[in-house]
């Protein structure tokens, strides 16, 4: 929810409501330790046919049963040799017993001497530890001249070398994306044991809003929060229960927030948690038996996050200004709902970048500042520059934005040319 500040009249100021927002601000850092130490990983899993897991998180590591490659085969189209057939001085002169495609069964039975013909990905004849590529030899008539002696071992993928049996090929926690789905394909496994999909269910809080296509009326704004987490949550691996949009009344606010909790794993909302009169999210919260855990994050955007218990369901409550919901979420939120789901890794992958501007600020809370890569300087460092001031409302420059940029608590000047921490958005 987005408000003016208000200066409410003391005499009517419900004090106890916001007893939360006044706690002292907790490090980053620790806040999401705090949100992660909730996320104990779903325990049900199911199994599904290959063709029908892409995307799932992987519940059990995935063995090897046999030697990757299963058989020494040939890396390049040419010609499987002996290297015991070459004594003396070059030429060598070959004749050519038998041709071998991929697919095809290997004859063992030629006499020393012998060339055998193999295409790339052919089974390799017993015996045979070489192969010459086909560009190295000259062909005449029924056999091949060689003027170079092999090496052992040459242009030949030998059986287990990729995996021996009993090796893992996947980890639990993995996301079956592209990769994966090669690699339990290539060591023939025809199923997959995957944790079920995590719920999701997400509720935007604000009179204020109106969906995208209805007609703004005075006051009013568009909901981008619901898409924008909508659009995340938009994973195999997630089931996602869209509440939609939640007038700023604590009655339907609680009503609907328990509703949330029976349903899903992790309840998500945006707006109603900093300290105006119509944020009603953290006491609403705590009536119905909610336990905060985290509220008030020494960060910028973001700093009215909250993460608490409703029962065994994880509630995560983002701010309503956009820029500060997104940034909460990927960093906080998504990272929490990671680990619930079984991903083993949910740490975030930064790289280092180049200021390319002078900025004093006051040092107290991190900083993920929406920025743009301009350039490369001579030693190939990436160039940023940040988004406007004051940009948690400003939806615009973190659609322009190539990633965040974080400035560190304890900073309190930012020099052209220092290395800063770099977290790449990627959608």
């Amino acid at each position: 929810m987005m408000q003016p500040e208000r200066n409410p009249d003391p005499r009517n100021c419900d004090c106890d409501a916001h007893d939360a927002t006044r706690a002292k601000l907790i490090p980053f850092d620790a806040a999401l330790l705090k949100g992660l130490a909730l996320a104990i990983p779903i325990s049900e899993t199911e199994t599904l046919a290959l063709a029908t897991a892409t995307g799932r998180v992987l519940a059990r590591p995935v063995v090897a049963r046999t030697p990757l490659p299963p058989f020494d085969n040939s890396a390049m189209d040419g010609y499987a040799v002996r290297i015991a057939d070459f004594d003396g001085s070059p030429p060598w002169h070959l004749p050519v017993g038998a041709r071998i495609a991929a697919g095809e069964p290997a004859v063992d039975d030629f006499a020393p001497g012998t060339a055998v013909r193999v295409l790339t990905g052919a089974q390799v004849p017993s015996g045979f530890d070489a192969v010459i590529m086909q560009e190295k030899v000259e062909c005449r008539g029924t056999g091949i001249t060689v003027l170079r002696r092999p090496a052992s071992g040459e242009n030949i993928r030998r059986a287990g070398e990729d995996l021996e049996p009993g090796g893992i090929i996947l980890k639990a926690g993995r996301c079956l994306g592209t990769r994966a789905m090669a690699a339990l394909a290539a060591v023939g496994d025809g199923m997959a044991t995957v944790n079920r999909k995590i719920r999701v269910a997400i509720f935007s809080t604000g009179t204020e809003l109106r969906e995208p296509g209805e007609p703004l009326g005075p006051g009013q704004i568009w909901n981008s929060n619901r898409f924008m987490l909508m659009a995340d949550l938009t994973e195999p691996w997630i089931e996602l229960i869209d509440f939609g949009t939640v007038k700023d009344d604590a009655r339907t606010l609680k009503a609907t927030l328990a509703e949330a909790a029976t349903v899903a794993d992790i309840v998500v909302s945006t707006g109603g948690m900093s300290v105006g009169d119509e944020d009603h999210m953290p006491r609403v919260f705590q009536e119905i038996g909610g336990r905060i855990d985290v509220m008030r994050v020494a960060m910028k955007p973001g700093k009215p996050v909250m993460v608490g218990m409703l029962g065994e369901t994880i509630y995560v409550g983002l701010p309503g200004n956009p820029v500060s919901a997104f940034v909460t979420w990927m960093l906080i939120g998504r990272k929490i709902l990671e680990k619930k789901a079984g991903f083993v890794d949910t740490t975030n992958m930064t790289s280092k970048v180049m200021a390319g501007f002078d900025l004093s600020r006051r040092p107290g809370r991190c900083e993920f500042r929406p920025a743009r890569v301009v350039g490369l300087d001579a030693s190939g460092n990436r160039i940023v520059l940040l988004s406007e001031p004051s940009f948690s409302a400003r939806i615009a420059s973190l659609a322009a934005a190539d990633g965040l940029a974080l400035l560190p608590a304890e900073k309190a000047r930012v020099s052209r040319g220092d290395l800063l921490e770099f977290l790449p958005l990627l959608n």
